[in-house]
């Protein structure tokens, strides 16, 4: 029994921390923030900033928290990123997962 426990308590941890469920519609209101450098549709407009159409949430969810806290440096994502609020963060993901998707 405590195995199984452990187990639902650590699926449980793990669902935690995984994205919320991302509004693809509210993200592409807020990437007009991201528009300059990563394109409204998600493919980059300048060479130092990659394209974002296409990735999975989670990935996205993880680099703009990994921004937000500092684990990850870059000097325009680091100020850009400590704006987002966590939904802010899950619609964007959201969005340009979406519009890779198509």
């Amino acid at each position: 029994m405590t195995s199984v426990t452990a187990a639902l308590a650590a699926a449980l941890a793990l669902t935690s921390q995984t994205s919320l469920a991302g509004d693809a519609q509210a993200g592409r209101a807020k990437a007009a923030q991201c528009a300059a450098c990563h394109g409204i549709d998600g493919m980059s407009k300048l060479p130092e900033a990659p394209n974002l159409a296409g990735q999975t949430e989670d990935y996205l969810v993880k680099a703009l928290n990994d921004f937000r806290s500092g684990a990850r440096q870059n000097e325009m994502m680091s100020m850009m990123a400590k704006t987002l609020s966590d939904t802010d963060v899950a619609n964007l993901a959201a969005y340009y997962h979406s519009v890779g998707s198509k």
